[in-house]
């Protein structure tokens, strides 16, 4: 499958959630933030995640819908939501299909050992279905507020 690029169509997706289900069709005519990240309650997910709830507010404003997506299941999900009163949607992708469609499933290494992971990419989804903005392997320290100077120059 060809890594996706800005201009294509984002794939469809319905993925179970905390809190029941999302789909991005669903979510068509506004603008998505989507954000893929390796696990739940771990370092870097867990400030990644704080920053998208901190600055919810703001991405409200701007009319685009948060989603973090990672392959943990939808209890664990509650759990970490909970722990660290997370606002925004938080969906799980278990047998990992969805990551695969955005070409975020990949081949990782830690200390010499090769395993499957999610990397930690973020897209920016137009309201008419379209990827605007790509991010690869983001930095966590001031993600959050690059993709929201994105979406506040597209309005």
């Amino acid at each position: 499958m060809p890594e996706l690029k800005e201009g294509d169509a984002a794939p469809d997706f319905t993925l179970p959630t905390d809190q029941g289900e999302v789909s991005l069709s669903s979510l068509r005519g506004k603008l998505v933030v989507l954000y893929f990240y390796p696990k739940d309650d771990t370092s870097g997910c867990t400030v990644e995640a704080q920053d998208f709830t901190s600055r919810l507010a703001s991405f409200e404003k701007a009319r685009a819908t948060v989603i973090g997506v990672s392959k943990d299941s939808p209890k664990s999900h509650a759990r970490f939501r909970a722990k660290y009163d997370l606002a925004h949607v938080l969906a799980s992708d278990e047998d990992t299909a969805v990551m695969g469609k955005y070409g975020v499933w990949v081949e990782k290494s830690m200390y010499g050992r090769k395993y499957m992971g999610a990397s930690r990419d973020t897209f920016l989804i137009g309201a008419d279905g379209k990827i605007r903005k790509i991010w690869r392997k983001a930095k966590v320290s001031g993600h959050s507020q690059d993709v929201l100077a994105a979406l506040k120059s597209m309005s």
